[in-house]
């Protein structure tokens, strides 16, 4: 009913910047909300951003608040995480989701990986 793609993944240095794209397709409702998750091997999957579809940003994650940024187009049915400031520790894979009426759908994830 509804795809993700998401996009903008690699390697970078720590201290460099990426921006992660989650393109939406399908029958998407007005009224939603996108998110990203990040899942590190052996740690449990973490609620990294959240944005409603009236492009505010609810939610930022504490250990990303101040270098990561939450933005949505809804024109384009895309959500984007701009990241800065990137710690080796943000190293995960990166899933966006979106919410509505009740039911979730997921992205396959892209890989985030950040040497040091």
């Amino acid at each position: 009913q509804v795809q993700l793609v998401e996009s903008g993944g690699g390697l970078v240095q720590a201290g460099g910047s990426l921006r992660l794209s989650c393109a939406a397709s399908g029958s998407i409702f007005k009224i939603n909300v996108m998110d990203w998750y990040r899942q590190a091997p052996g740690k449990e999957r973490e609620l990294v951003a959240r944005a409603s579809s009236g492009g505010s940003t609810n939610y930022v994650a504490d250990s990303v608040k101040g270098r990561f940024t939450i933005s949505r187009d809804n024109a384009k049915n895309t959500v984007y995480l701009q990241m800065n400031s990137l710690k080796p520790e943000d190293t995960a894979v990166y899933y966006c989701a979106l919410f509505q009426a009740g039911d979730a759908y997921w992205g396959r994830g892209t890989q985030v990986t950040v040497s040091s």
